[in-house]
């Protein structure tokens, strides 16, 4: 049985990890060992952060249409349970959207929200 020598496959991989910790400092950038574990913990930390993303932008979504509720007299919360009340089914991104860029139109979001809550 003929010996089988894998030096061409290490190189190929150990080429990819090196590739992946481009830029980093120290021996993480070229120290095969060190290189494996700084690329596996910023896997971790992307995975983790595209999650916080989500989160991040529904908050600031949120803080947008509160700032903007609140110039005409009505809560976050109110707003959202009016606009439920009213069968608006816009989503918090376009809601912010719409409360930044076009103040007119969100002004008549906030009217009917208002319109639909009990007295």
């Amino acid at each position: 049985m003929p010996r089988i020598k894998r030096g061409v496959t290490t190189r190929a991989k150990h080429k990819r990890l090196l590739d992946q910790a481009k830029g980093y400092r120290g021996r993480r950038k070229n120290t095969i060992r060190i290189a494996r574990q700084a690329v596996e913990k910023a896997g971790q930390y992307a995975y983790r952060d595209r999650k916080v993303k989500k989160r991040n932008f529904r908050a600031l979504w949120i803080q947008r249409i509160n700032a903007a509720v609140r110039a005409e007299g009505l809560t976050y919360s109110q707003f959202i349970h009016g606009a439920k009340l009213a069968g608006i089914e816009l989503d918090r991104k376009v809601m912010a959207d719409l409360a930044m860029n076009e103040g007119t139109a969100f002004a008549a979001i906030i009217a009917q929200a208002k319109q639909a809550l009990p007295a």
